[in-house]
C-alpha cells in the first residue's frame, strides 16, 4: 500500500489529485511567507496561524488555517513527505471527497483537542494532526476491516504510529495534543469515510498511466521530429533534484 508505483511527479499527480494538493500547498505557503518574505504572505500567516487566544475571540478558522501552514520548510516536506507516502491508498480507496473529509476532520478535531487542553497563548501550526487522522483511519481497518488491509501494510503502519507516537511525548516543540487527538478524529471518522470502501487496488494507478500514455500517442504532430526537447533522462528528474534542492535549503535554515 505504501510502495509508489508511478515512474514521475507527473503520473503521481495524474493518480492522486488530492494528496499533489496538498503538498503543493503546503510547499507554495513556505515560499510567499518564508523564503520569499512577502507581505502578503507573512499577514496570511499571522492570520492564519492557530492561536487559543484568538480562537476564544471567535476567530474559528483559526481550527481550520493551520493544516495548511507550517514553521519552515523541514516542517512541511517532513509532513510532505508523510502525506505522500501514507495519503494515496486512501484518496484511492475512500474517494476524493471522503479523503478530504476524513483529513479536515481529524486535523479540525486535532485543533479542537489543543484549544480545550493547552493554555490561553499557545500557538501552533502544522498538519501532523491531520496526518496523524489518517494513522486513525488505518488502525481503524487494522482492528475492525482487516479485509481492506494486508498484513504486511498492517504491521508497518502500526509500527510507525508507535515510533510517532514516542517522538511525540518525548520532542520538544511538538503540538502533543494535536497529534493525539487528530489520531482520535481518524478513529471517529473512520466507520463514516470507509463506508462502501474497496481494498487498495495497486494496478489501478498503472491502469490510469497507461490511459493517459495511449491518450498521448494518439495524438500525432508532424513538426514533433523538429522540435528541440531536453533529455527524457532529465525531464523525467527534474521535480525530484528541485525537491532536493528544497530538502538542502531547509537544513542550512535549521542549522543557521
Amino acid at each position: 500500500m505504501f510502495i509508489r508505483h508511478e515512474r514521475s511527479i507527473k503520473e503521481f499527480m495524474q493518480s492522486y489529485p488530492i494528496v499533489s494538493t496538498l503538498v503543493i500547498v503546503h510547499l507554495g505557503l513556505w515560499l510567499v511567507i518564508n523564503l520569499l518574505q512577502l507581505p502578503f504572505g507573512i499577514w496570511l500567516y499571522q492570520l492564519g496561524s492557530g492561536s487559543n487566544y484568538w480562537v476564544e475571540q471567535g476567530e474559528y478558522w483559526r481550527l481550520i488555517s493551520p493544516i495548511f501552514l507550517h514553521v519552515d520548510l523541514m516542517h512541511a516536506l517532513f509532513n510532505s513527505f508523510s502525506l505522500v507516502l501514507f495519503g494515496p491508498a486512501l484518496e484511492q480507496m475512500l474517494g476524493r471527497t471522503k479523503f478530504i473529509l476524513g483529513y479536515l476532520f481529524a486535523g479540525i478535531f486535532g485543533n479542537l483537542g489543543t484549544y480545550f487542553v493547552e493554555d490561553l497563548y499557545y500557538n501552533h501550526v502544522g498538519a501532523s494532526g491531520a496526518i496523524f487522522g489518517l494513522f486513525g483511519i488505518y488502525i481503524f481497518m487494522v482492528l475492525f476491516r482487516k479485509h481492506l488491509i494486508d498484513q504486511i501494510s498492517s504491521q508497518m503502519v502500526t509500527t510507525i504510529l508507535i515510533i510517532g507516537l514516542v517522538m511525540t511525548f518525548f520532542n520538544p516543540g511538538i503540538n502533543v495534543s494535536g497529534h493525539v487527538f487528530g489520531f482520535l478524529g481518524g478513529l471517529i471518522i473512520a466507520p463514516i469515510v470507509l463506508a462502501g470502501a474497496n481494498s487498495y487496488n495497486p494496478w489501478a494507478a498503472i491502469a490510469r498511466r497507461n490511459r493517459y500514455r495511449d491518450d498521448d500517442d494518439i495524438q500525432f504532430d508532424p513538426n514533433r521530429w523538429n522540435k528541440k526537447r531536453l533529455p527524457r533522462s532529465f525531464t523525467k528528474n527534474i521535480w525530484w533534484i528541485i525537491l532536493g534542492v528544497l530538502v538542502l535549503l531547509g537544513l542550512f535554515s535549521r542549522l543557521f
